[in-house]
């Protein structure tokens, strides 16, 4: 087999490139994890060079063929019902494949009352969110919905203690929601597009997520003067200012994150004060209502409502991008995806903020807290339509309607420009 597993868990192309004893890295980001879930897998590229993935190359295959699938339904949404139970009679009927879904969607009360149903609801395996690990046994996932539902996809795989550690089956998400940014497939003709992705060779888009740590107390205010020693190391914004290292710093939260995490100033009608690190040295105070953190992939949410830049998902980068900053010259910043950020309240901060991630789990940050941030290795493997570079720009004008103008008409007659007079 091309892949191995190296000794801290994670699956990785063989290449002369790879040490053994440290995460391996393309160009200024981690390298990406190629197996997703027990069976599925890029393709090995053998022109790759430097670990820079062709994207016309990203093609998903199987190792075996895929026996368990998670049907992931938009909640509270009836015209979701019918398209849901057509799906999951396709898959057990027809594709003989065991389906996973929440126990709240089967024990939806519509479903219960269909008799017609019964049967396959009887067959359907059911999980609970929080309670059961199922990251080890589904092969591939299957959204009904928006985009949130790939959201929500991506927050059920996170770093516990299974042996796959995070990683994400491939996802193939239909479009019956309202935007419809992340789910490129039309459920009109779904069964002809499993059937394509059951056989394999699809083209995929590996969205990166980032690894998010909540650490309190690591960051403690002493009322000592520094050492000398010290007073360079914060001169040079290798500490905090006021602040200094500190061992007591107990992680309390570890997620992985596909869209974004925002810091903002919460109820409190004081600006929020903040101050960010870039591998160790201090960058810039935010002052401002916040700062929003994304992916490529979130470039497109958040991130672009706040005035930032869109990121095609294949490049490894991450955003750092100002809510209502007030300063005139702050512009959002395009960092690589291999550095580590890190924000904490400034000491001089009136108040304390708030965290959010991909709009779940908020929390409060006080004095001494501090949340890490840098790129996972286990990206979402999102199932393309036709391909990864025209899937995003008929999103963005599909979705998003980026650049849409009406046309300059041309001119009825060249020798009526002022331009040609002479």
């Amino acid at each position: 087999s091309a892949c191995t597993r190296n000794s801290e868990g994670q699956y990785c192309l063989n290449s002369s490139f790879y040490f053994p004893h440290r995460r391996a890295h393309f160009l200024h980001g981690p390298y990406p994890a190629t197996h997703f879930g027990p069976k599925a897998c890029i393709l090995p590229n053998p022109t790759s060079v430097m670990h820079i993935q062709d994207p016309a190359s990203q093609r998903l295959t199987w190792n075996k063929p895929p026996v368990n699938v998670l049907v992931i339904r938009k909640i509270r949404d009836e015209s979701l019902v019918e398209p849901f139970k057509q799906l999951c009679g396709f898959l057990v009927e027809e594709k003989q494949m065991m389906v996973y879904v929440e126990r709240r969607v089967a024990d939806d009360v519509t479903l219960s009352k269909d008799e017609a149903f019964g049967s396959i609801r009887n067959q359907l395996c059911t999980f609970r969110e929080g309670y059961d690990d199922i990251s080890d046994c589904i092969d591939l996932i299957i959204c009904l919905g928006g985009d949130g539902t790939l959201l929500y996809a991506s927050s059920l795989f996170q770093v516990y203690l299974s042996s796959l550690q995070g990683s994400v089956p491939p996802v193939m998400a239909f479009h019956l929601g309202s935007l419809g940014f992340l789910t490129p497939f039309k459920f009109e003709s779904y069964k002809t597009e499993v059937a394509k992705v059951l056989e394999g060779n699809a083209a995929i888009t590996l969205r990166s997520r980032l690894k998010v740590k909540v650490v309190k107390d690591m960051l403690q205010r002493t009322g000592q003067q520094p050492t000398c020693r010290e007073t360079q190391q914060e001169h040079n914004g290798l500490l905090p200012h006021g602040h200094t290292n500190s061992e007591a710093g107990k992680v309390t939260l570890q997620l992985q994150v596909l869209n974004e995490v925002v810091v903002d100033r919460g109820p409190s009608s004081y600006l929020s004060n903040v101050d960010l690190y870039l591998d160790g040295r201090l960058i810039t105070s935010v002052q401002g209502d916040g700062v929003i953190v994304s992916t490529p992939t979130g470039s497109t949410a958040y991130a672009a409502a706040a005035g930032a830049s869109m990121i095609h998902p294949n490049v490894p980068a991450i955003m750092v991008t100002p809510i209502c900053p007030h300063s005139l010259s702050f512009r959002p910043i395009v960092v690589p995806a291999g550095v580590e950020l890190m924000i904490a309240l400034s000491p001089d901060a009136r108040n304390n903020v708030w965290v959010s991630f991909d709009g779940r789990r908020r929390q409060e940050i006080q004095h001494g807290d501090c949340i890490k941030i840098t790129t996972s290795c286990y990206p979402v493997p999102s199932i393309c339509c036709h391909d990864l570079v025209y899937d995003w720009f008929e999103s963005l004008a599909q979705c998003l309607h980026w650049n849409v103008r009406k046309r300059q008409a041309r001119l009825a007659d060249v020798s009526d420009s002022s331009d040609t007079e002479n």
